[in-house]
């Protein structure tokens, strides 16, 4: 198990709460007596009866159309090998979960007791009325070749063995992209596939799809070359034994290979086998969670190859997630009959022509990279970038039409694409984007509240993760006492007691005292302030000791502001702080400002703040769509409030008429273009609704996010301290060790951002 992943914390999080990683969630109405008995009896038996009459109907009224089985007897599960169907399914469960934020597709999970394959085969398709496709995955070899091709013969929906499948449509779409940069054709370079289970297989046959010839291909396994005079071969591997009788190792086998294929184990391949190989190789080691040879390694000995593994910290990463939720969207939405030879195809090429495109600025800004292009360290695309489900879905779904398996014709493709896009909200995406950013450049963040196991445990994760280098500070042998007692793991973190340590205690009374002195602070003042650990984190941020500080645990929020503004003090140009929140909803992020700083703020003052915030959301690659909320809708009232949002909204419209904001305005208004259109067509957010929303005072933003995050179920990350010349962020009292993790990681990206406008 990797060091990021600890044994603990991956029990807990299957754990906790809920115990699993999936539920049930009614999609439709079910408030009053009448959803009811729509919902069940006696409404239900109308759709029943249409059904009966077509059978087809069945994607009309009911799930099956985005529904997949994920199937496993759990004979090969990962790296486990044959541990059973009830320890399988953790993966299955996590399997559903790639579905779901991938591509909108819902899963139900399958651990079958079953390893006859006859068995196996007739309990699957006893299964087919229920399903709109079938995922197997983690089945054995030889076994699985015979159950997936009895299925798809048999079964009249999608079918499709991941294991085999899915690693071969990425590695493929990448070994195009190589073989076009390295010069050479697919049918004239020598490969050899090191491993012959499922994914070896499969990739074998998928390449010799796109051109490479047999005679060219060398397989081998534990016992060497696949040669066609071994005694014993099973059918698998005798359609891909070599006539060739001069080779007997891998050693061998790759002497003046141009492709090498790893689907074995760690360090099967020596750098003097990597020498040999021929000029402009292509070196793909997909053994997880270790390669064939290690990534540097590999670069160091020969720096004229092209690399790519399955592991996520090296570039192109060759990655299930890229193809398998799009291709079974795809099929599901032409309700086609089977994931035949001609789909895969389209999935391999579009896969691969998404790389030479120009990558989107949010891709880029999840990778924390300026300008990600076509080239030896990205010949395939990160799993994070969003067009995939635009590209590779219709590839697919067109496929399928075109070879005649699909029962449901698109033909308004453009209509398509816009429904693809609207199916997926950007929650959680954003946040794993905004970690992506900060892995790529981990900064250093001042914990002030580090005597509290919740903070000592989202700066475990964040080390862990690569995210944040933290600083502790506290009571030394309090901070160790409770890592300790709860078994962390923060190894060689730098841990300081202001208390303890008179030099910088003396050093950082100088700097408040200088900076305060005429604001009626005397040294022996600002001696009592500087062991106050918010000023002394502070004074670590502004004197380039730290990055960043996170605070506001246990501690009030003007204890942590206070400090914050005397002792770093305001961006130029900027007048007043504000606390943003990101509500994180089911539809997509949302942005809650002034829930937190400025109690009753004038009209410039809101314009002020919502300047603010327009350049926050901008920084999270998101057009703000700013609406200034009110009890009254442009003009409808003359409250002082309403007074107040309408004279900021005219000041922004005139002093900044690029910006979209509209107000005042009610909230549902801002939230609903149809009643928006319907009531005030005048409006800018007739088309979309606000993404971004400005409250008249304190007192109704916060109201509004507590409200939104206990009854509507959202997630706050926040409040995010803008304004400030530094980053210090803070925390909501007793927030969760997730709520922490995000804010830090928030903490990042805004060090990286500074850093990189200083420049």
């Amino acid at each position: 198990m990797s060091k990021t992943t600890r044994k603990q914390d991956a029990l807990d999080y299957h754990a906790i709460g809920r115990p699993g990683k999936v539920e049930v969630v009614p999609t439709k109405a079910t408030n009053s007596q009448r959803d009811l008995s729509l919902a069940y009896s006696p409404g239900v038996a109308e759709p029943c009866l249409k059904i009966a009459e077509n059978v087809d109907d069945v994607y009309k009224y009911t799930a099956k159309g985005n529904l997949v089985a994920v199937i496993s007897n759990g004979t090969a599960v990962l790296g486990l090998g044959n541990i059973g169907p009830e320890a399988g399914k953790p993966v299955m469960e996590g399997k559903g979960v790639l579905f779901k934020i991938f591509a909108d597709i819902d899963v139900f999970d399958i651990e079958l007791n079953v390893t006859d394959v006859d068995e196996f085969v007739r309990t699957v398709k006893a299964l087919e009325p229920t399903f709109g496709g079938i995922n197997l995955e983690d089945i054995k070899a030889p076994e699985c070749f015979e159950i997936e091709r009895r299925l798809k013969e048999e079964l009249n929906i999608p079918v499709m063995h991941d294991d085999q499948h899915g690693t071969a449509i990425i590695s493929a779409a990448a070994l195009l992209n190589a073989l076009e940069l390295q010069h050479k054709k697919i049918e004239d370079v020598k490969i050899v596939v090191c491993g012959a289970g499922a994914a070896a297989m499969s990739c074998t046959r998928l390449y010799a799809s796109l051109g490479a010839r047999k005679e060219n291909i060398v397989m081998t396994d534990s016992k060497g070359v696949i040669r066609a005079d071994r005694p014993g071969l099973d059918n698998s591997k005798k359609e891909f034994a070599t006539q060739r009788t001069d080779i007997n190792t891998l050693e061998e086998a790759m002497v003046n290979a141009d492709v090498f294929i790893g689907l074995s184990t760690a360090g099967t391949v020596q750098p003097e086998m990597l020498k040999s190989m021929a000029p402009k190789a292509i070196v793909f080691a997909m053994a997880n969670p270790d390669p064939e040879i290690g990534y540097e390694l590999a670069l160091q000995t020969r720096n004229d190859i092209i690399m790519a593994t399955g592991r996520s910290d090296y570039p192109n990463q060759v990655n299930n997630v890229l193809g398998f939720p799009y291709i079974f969207r795809g099929a599901l939405d032409v309700l086609a009959t089977q994931i035949n030879e001609e789909m895969k195809l389209a999935a391999v090429v579009a896969i691969a022509e998404l790389a030479k495109k120009p990558v989107p600025e949010a891709v880029n800004l999840a990778y924390n990279q300026s300008n990600i292009i076509f080239g030896k360290e990205y010949i395939i695309p990160k799993p994070l970038d969003m067009r995939l489900i635009t590209h590779v879905a219709p590839a697919v779904a067109k496929a399928a039409i075109a070879s005649g398996v699909a029962r449901k014709p698109i033909t308004d493709w453009d209509g398509y694409v816009e429904g693809l896009k609207k199916r997926l909200g950007l929650d959680d995406k954003l946040m794993r984007n905004v970690a992506m950013r900060a892995k790529t450049q981990p900064k250093r963040v001042v914990f002030a509240e580090a005597d509290n196991y919740k903070v000592l445990k989202a700066a475990q994760i964040v080390k862990d993760e690569g995210i944040a280098i933290p600083i502790l500070l506290g009571n030394i042998d309090k901070i160790k006492a409770i890592i300790a007692e709860n078994n962390l793991d923060l190894g060689t973190t730098s841990i300081i007691d202001p208390i303890a340590n008179e030099n910088k205690l003396q050093e950082y009374a100088e700097i408040i005292y200088k900076k305060r002195q005429r604001r009626g602070v005397s040294l022996s003042d600002a001696r009592k302030m500087v062991r106050d650990r918010n000023y002394f984190g502070s004074i670590m941020v502004e004197l380039g000791e730290a990055d960043a500080m996170i605070s506001g645990l246990t501690k009030s929020y003007k204890n942590v502001v206070k400090p914050a503004l005397e002792v770093i003090g305001t961006r130029p140009g900027v007048k007043r702080v504000a606390g943003m929140y990101m509500m994180l909803a089911k539809k997509g992020p949302i942005f809650f400002a002034d829930a937190t700083v400025n109690v009753d703020p004038s009209a410039q003052e809101v314009v002020d703040i919502t300047l603010l915030v327009n350049e926050a959301v901008e920084a999270f690659n998101i057009k703000p769509r700013i609406a200034l909320l009110s009890y009254s809708n442009f003009g409808s009232n003359d409250g002082v409030s309403a007074v107040k949002m309408r004279d900021a909204s005219a000041i922004l419209h005139q002093q900044h008429p690029d910006l979209l904001v509209e107000g005042e305005v009610q909230a549902n208004f801002a939230m609903n273009p149809e009643m928006m259109k319907a009531n005030f067509p005048f409006s800018r957010l007739a088309d979309e609704p606000a993404n971004t929303l400005i409250f008249p005072n304190l007192e109704s933003g916060n109201i509004a996010y507590k409200l939104l995050q206990e009854a509507g179920g959202a997630e706050a990350v926040g409040p995010i301290l803008l304004g400030l010349n530094k980053p210090v962020h803070i925390l909501q009292m007793d927030s969760s060790v997730r709520e922490i993790v995000n804010m830090v990681t928030v903490a990042v990206v805004d060090a990286q951002k500074r850093e990189q406008l200083a420049k």
